[in-house]
């Protein structure tokens, strides 16, 4: 494929990722718009809830990212087999999690609630324990949703989990009215909306999957009883552990930095907040390009096709772009955003100065995440992985350092230790084969169709 095919075939499977993460932030935002009507402590709780909900989505990314790449891989290899182990061992590993999360999270939710507040959690308390009450026991349904929208990804359809997201949080927006305030249920109405939508959103996406005709021949031509259950569970459990880590490291990160902040100042945790809210915006879109180079990596490398860093170039420049314009965006626009998250004072002028200079770590964040695409998709995740927790631990730690110089000192410290993440992942990038066909047929055998690439830097003996 040429470099043009390539460009074309990541905004096509970008696209619809991205509206349906925005979906996803979009819905948030406004669900806190209206818990703010009940007062302060609703706010506390419900925002301390949905970030514990946020961890809790990286655990179940084991099995979505894992099925995504390994359904891709097989559907490139025209290998039945191994595609209907991948579905297979995102359903077993989604069997095994939820149990453990939705059960135990019920049982000890309200020293869950007790533990993220922080000391005796105060009124907010009784709230979040109502919240986690319904939220924690529906995660099952979240968790469920996310292998549904993997094993669709992976098929090369990334619009049908689109439009799921957007029902869900449709529904939930609607929702939110008539149970938070119209039936007086608060905080635990904000949990009902959110799993009633993610249901709905749930039952189509089963529907969906019946539906698809690639999905209907596997079934139809692999025999009942095949292969090993706890091998498919492995194997998948292998692709998206990395995956799931990344996150979960960069999550945890994310929080730690607010207590950093906090040694600024009040208002500059307020301004920190308000100002990643709006540059979650742009985040959006570096993910659903990483999204997007994964599932077109996996695919042709199942095929046969190593092209690597013909997508990793491409996947580079289209990412780089958005980085770019998010930037002078923000530059631009960064009073304007904090008036209209209703930001006033020391509060607006502290968040837009953030914003205006987050230009260089948005930048390199675009090229990092972008690439790491590529490298999710061949198998050498591991590698990106370890570099993520590195660069996490450094960012906190100039971070810290930096904080006399106030929120520009912590953006100084995230472009930092971006670029030396930048500069690993590049490395990694320069050590990636050329564009080239394996064998004479241009396809791999069959039987290797659902295995990490052995090739990818990540994967070579030390």
């Amino acid at each position: 494929m040429g470099a043009a095919e390539h460009r074309r075939k990541l905004i096509s499977l970008a696209c619809p990722v991205y509206f349906e993460l925005l979906a996803g932030v979009m819905a948030g935002i406004i669900n806190m718009v209206w818990v703010a009507r009940l007062g302060g402590d609703a706010v506390a709780a419900v925002a301390v809830a949905t970030n514990v909900e946020n961890l809790l989505l990286g655990v179940i990314l084991v099995a979505g990212s894992g099925t995504t790449v390994l359904v891709a891989r097989a559907r490139g290899a025209e290998d039945p087999a191994g595609m209907h182990s991948a579905v297979r061992g995102g359903w077993a590993l989604w069997a095994l999690v939820t149990p453990v999360v939705a059960i135990g999270g019920y049982l000890y939710r309200e020293p869950l609630a007790r533990l993220v507040l922080g000391g005796d959690g105060g009124p907010p308390l009784s709230l979040a324990t109502g919240y986690f009450s319904i939220a924690l026991p529906g995660i099952a349904v979240f968790f469920a949703t996310n292998v549904v929208d993997g094993i669709l990804k992976g098929t090369g359809d990334t619009r049908t989990p689109m439009k799921l997201s957007v029902l869900a949080n449709g529904l939930i927006l609607a929702l939110d009215p008539a149970l938070v305030l119209g039936l007086g249920l608060g905080v635990r109405g904000a949990a009902i909306s959110t799993v009633l939508g993610r249901t709905a959103a749930l039952v189509l996406g089963l529907l969906a999957l019946r539906r698809n005709e690639l999905l209907r021949r596997v079934a139809a031509g692999t025999p009942a009883g095949a292969g090993s259950l706890a091998a498919d569970a492995r194997r998948t459990a292998a692709t998206g552990l990395p995956m799931s880590a990344d996150f979960l490291v960069r999550m945890a990160g994310a929080l730690a930095l607010v207590a950093v902040v906090a040694r600024i100042g009040v208002g500059d945790v307020a301004a920190y907040g308000i100002a990643t809210k709006a540059m979650y915006v742009a985040t959006m879109a570096f993910y659903s390009v990483r999204q997007a180079a994964a599932i077109h990596t996996a695919h042709l490398l199942g095929t046969g096709h190593d092209e690597r860093r013909s997508i990793g170039r491409q996947a580079l420049l289209l990412s780089g772009g958005l980085g770019l314009a998010a930037a002078l965006a923000l530059l631009a626009t960064g009073p304007r955003i904090m008036r209209a998250f209703g930001a006033e004072g020391a509060v607006a002028e502290a968040g837009a100065l953030y914003l205006r200079c987050l230009g260089p770590y948005l930048i390199l964040l675009a090229c990092f995440i972008a690439l790491g695409g590529v490298f999710e998709g061949s198998g050498s995740s591991p590698a990106l992985a370890r570099i993520t927790s590195c660069g996490v631990v450094l960012q906190l730690a100039l971070a810290y350092g930096m904080s006399g110089s106030g929120l520009p000192g912590i953006c100084l410290a995230m472009a930092l230790s971006m670029a030396l993440q930048c500069t690993a992942v590049a490395r990694m990038y320069r050590r990636t084969p050329r564009s080239a066909a394996a064998g004479s047929s241009g396809r791999r055998p069959k039987a290797s169709a659902a295995e990490p690439d052995s090739t990818a830097p990540g994967n070579r003996p030390a």
